[in-house]
C-alpha cells in the first residue's frame, strides 16, 4: 500500500526540504501577478519580434558578472609613449610594464594604441580576429553627466554611487535613479518569451542562483549547477531507489495528485511539480549532448560555461529560440594585491572565453551567441597603497560572431589625475551608459526599438530610440553576418 502522508505533513515536513531547492525557487518566483509590471511604470508589450525572421533563429545572451569590481584600466591600457606615460603615473605601483602588455590592432583609435593585460593572450587573440570588442569606460549613469554638473549639484546621480549592493543593483537592472526589483534580461524576456516552443523551464538560466538580471515580472531565472547534467532536483525527490527515498518519493507524488482549495498549496503543489519537470526535461536533454571536442578547464568560471555550451547545444530538445545566461565570477575586490590576483584571475577569464567562442564554433552557433562582461564598477586609477579602490566607469569586452571586432566603442578617457572626468582619485564619470551598452545587445536580441523603454527607462536620456544606428553600432543583425570577416585561428 503507498505510503501517505496528509496535506500538513506534507507541506511541514517532507516538502519543506524543497524548499532549499534552486530550482524549486526558480519556479515559484514565475507565478508572480503579471500586473506587477504596472506598479513599476514598465509597461511591457506582448510580443517585441519586430523584424525576427518567423522566430525560426535562435540568439541567446550570456553575461559574465565580475563581482566586486574588476580593476579594468589594467585589463586595457594604453600603450603608445605618451599615453602610457599618463597611465603609468597615476597608476603608480598599479602600472603595469610597458613592455609587458600585450599589443592589439585596434582600428579607427585616431593612432593611439593599445595593449592588453598580459594574462589575456587569448582575448587579444579574438580581438585581432574580429570576434571580440571592447567597450570604454561604461558605468551607471542616471543622465549624461559632467563634472561641473556634479559640483553644483545640477546632475542626478546613481543611489550608492561606489557601494557594491547598490551598483551591483544598477548594473543588472539599469535602473541607477531607484531601487527595483526587476533586472534587464527579465524584462527583456517577458517581451521575446512567446518566441520560445516551451515554457517549462525558463529562458533566462542561472550558474548563480538568484540573481536581478534575469528577474522579470512574469519570468525568473532557472537556477542550474556546474557540475554533472547541471539539474537541480528538489530535495526528497530523486531517482535513489532506497526504501526511504521511495516512500519520500511517493510521499510527494501523492500530495501533487491531489486538488487543493487553498490557493497557495495549490501553488505550492504546482510549483513543485513545475521544479521536478523542469529538472527531468533539463536533466535528460544535457545528458543527450555530445561530448565536445572542446576541452575546457577545470576552474569556476570554466565549468559554468561548459553547462551554458552544454545549454545551447540542447536548444531544440529544450524548446529554446531565445535564451540568456548569467555566470558570475567573484573575488575582483581589491583592495590590496591588484596586481598578483590579476594575473591569476584574468588569465582565468581570458581562457574561460576562448573555450567558449571554440564551442560555440564547434556547435555553429557563433554567430548566434553574444557573450557580454558586467562588474560593479570600476576602480581607483591611484593607489591607495596596497591596491585600488571602489570607482565608477570601467572597459568591459563583447565576444562573439555578431560582434564589429577589433574595436574600442565608446571614449576611452585621458587618464591623468584631475582630468575633466576625474571625480577625484582617479574615479571616472562614464562615458557611455549602461543602458546604451545594454540597450545595443537587446537590440540584437530581438528588442523592437519602440518597446526599449520598456526595458531601459531612461534609454531616451542617451539615446533617440527612433534612430537607424543602434546606440553604438557594435552588433551586426543575422542577416548582415555574412558579410562580416570571421577568422578563427588556434
Amino acid at each position: 500500500m503507498p505510503f501517505k502522508m496528509n496535506r500538513r505533513q506534507f507541506l511541514g515536513s517532507a516538502s519543506c526540504a524543497a524548499v532549499g531547492s534552486a530550482s524549486l525557487f526558480s519556479t515559484l518566483m514565475n507565478l508572480r501577478m503579471a500586473n506587477t509590471a504596472a506598479a513599476e511604470n514598465l509597461p511591457i508589450s506582448q510580443l517585441s519580434a519586430n523584424g525576427l525572421a518567423g522566430g525560426n533563429d535562435y540568439k541567446a545572451l550570456v553575461c559574465i558578472f565580475l563581482a566586486g569590481g574588476n580593476d579594468s584600466f589594467n585589463m586595457l591600457v594604453p600603450r603608445g609613449n605618451s599615453e602610457y606615460g599618463e597611465y603609468a603615473t597615476i597608476r603608480a605601483d598599479l602600472a603595469l610594464p610597458q613592455g609587458d602588455l600585450i599589443p592589439i590592432n585596434a582600428q579607427d583609435t585616431d593612432g593611439r594604441a593599445y595593449g592588453v593585460h598580459p594574462a589575456m593572450p587569448e582575448v587579444a587573440q579574438m580581438f585581432d580576429a574580429g570576434q571580440l570588442a571592447f567597450v570604454a569606460n561604461v558605468g551607471t549613469l542616471v543622465e549624461p553627466t559632467t563634472l561641473a554638473g556634479i559640483e553644483s549639484g545640477l546632475n542626478k546621480l546613481p543611489l550608492g554611487l561606489y557601494s557594491h549592493s547598490d551598483q551591483i543593483m544598477h548594473w543588472q537592472t539599469s535602473v541607477p535613479d531607484k531601487r527595483t526589483g526587476f533586472g534587464w534580461g527579465g524584462r527583456t524576456a517577458d517581451l521575446l518569451k512567446s518566441l520560445n516552443d516551451s515554457d517549462v523551464i525558463s529562458m533566462n538560466i542561472s550558474l548563480a542562483g538568484t540573481n536581478l538580471f534575469q528577474t522579470g515580472t512574469t519570468l525568473t531565472e532557472y537556477s542550474v549547477v556546474p557540475w554533472g547534467n547541471g539539474a537541480v532536483q528538489v530535495i526528497g525527490h530523486d531517482d535513489i531507489w532506497w526504501s526511504r527515498h521511495v516512500l519520500k518519493n511517493a510521499a510527494i507524488e501523492s500530495m501533487l495528485d491531489l486538488s487543493y482549495q487553498n490557493l497557495f498549496d495549490q501553488t505550492f503543489a504546482n510549483s513543485t511539480r513545475a521544479a521536478i519537470d523542469g529538472a527531468a526535461l533539463f536533466a535528460t536533454a544535457i545528458e543527450g549532448v555530445p561530448a565536445f571536442a572542446t576541452q575546457f578547464s577545470d576552474n569556476e568560471l570554466s565549468n559554468g560555461l561548459a553547462i551554458v555550451a552544454k545549454t545551447i547545444a540542447a536548444r531544440n530538445a529544450l524548446g529554446f529560440r531565445r535564451q540568456t545566461f548569467f555566470v558570475m565570477l567573484g573575488g575582483w575586490d581589491h583592495h590590496d594585491e591588484v596586481l598578483n590576483n590579476q594575473l591569476a584571475m584574468l588569465s582565468v577569464v581570458s581562457k574561460a572565453m576562448q573555450e567558449f567562442r571554440d564551442a560555440m564554433m564547434e556547435l555553429g552557433v557563433h554567430n548566434n551567441v553574444v557573450t557580454f562582461t558586467a562588474s560593479d564598477f570600476g576602480r581607483t586609477l591611484t593607489s591607495n597603497g596596497q591596491g585600488s579602490d571602489h570607482a565608477w566607469g570601467g572597459n568591459h569586452m563583447v565576444m562573439g560572431g555578431s560582434v564589429r571586432g577589433r574595436r574600442i566603442y565608446g571614449d576611452f578617457p585621458a587618464l591623468y589625475e584631475d582630468n575633466p572626468l576625474d571625480t577625484g582619485r582617479g574615479r571616472l564619470i562614464p562615458t557611455t551608459s549602461c543602458d546604451e551598452y545594454f540597450a545595443e545587445l537587446a537590440l540584437w536580441f530581438g528588442v523592437a526599438p519602440g518597446d526599449l523603454e520598456a526595458v531601459f527607462p531612461n534609454i531616451g536620456r542617451f539615446y533617440d530610440t527612433s534612430s537607424e544606428e543602434t546606440p553604438l553600432n557594435m552588433l551586426a543583425n543575422l542577416s548582415e553576418q555574412a558579410f562580416l570577416p570571421i577568422v578563427f585561428r588556434q
